[in-house]
């Protein structure tokens, strides 16, 4: 008997231990594109109050973020912000710009964004200097509230 309590108590520990290694999300967790290569918001923190207008920041790690003037270069790019909306299905094309898909296109890793009160969600995508995403998706994404907006 107590080697069958001994290991059931085993296995839910082990079974918890990998749910728990599971958990994450937002700027905790970023998406990785290929073998270390990702893109994470670092600012603000998923499910955070905020306030708005609200500071994004993103930070990269693979990838060296410039202008988006100084056109394609492997490796290189600049960031998006897609506001509650996806990323785009087709990776070949540019990303929108308009209201929800703000560009980056001067090189900046912050950007200051008002957003209405509620929830939203803020999906970074990195993008070469034509506005057209890595494939495959160099992305992340955080959910936040606003809980006072300007």
């Amino acid at each position: 008997m107590k080697i069958i309590s001994r290991s059931m108590a085993l296995l839910v520990l082990v079974l918890f231990a990998g749910c728990a290694a599971q958990a994450g999300g937002g700027s905790g967790s970023s998406a990785v594109s290929s073998a270390g290569k990702s893109l994470a918001i670092t600012q603000p923190a998923t499910l955070a109050n905020v306030s708005s207008p609200l500071k994004v920041c993103m930070a990269t790690n693979g990838y060296t973020v410039e202008p988006a003037k100084k056109g394609v270069n492997p490796g290189k790019g600049h960031h998006h912000l897609i506001i509650d909306d996806d990323i785009p299905s087709d990776l070949s094309k540019p990303i929108a710009k308009d209201d929800t898909h703000i560009h980056m296109g001067d090189g900046s890793t912050c950007k200051t964004i008002n957003l209405t009160k509620g929830q939203h969600t803020i999906t970074a995508l990195f993008a070469q200097g034509n506005h057209v995403p890595y494939n495959p998706p160099v992305t992340d994404s955080v959910t936040v509230t606003v809980v006072h907006a300007n």
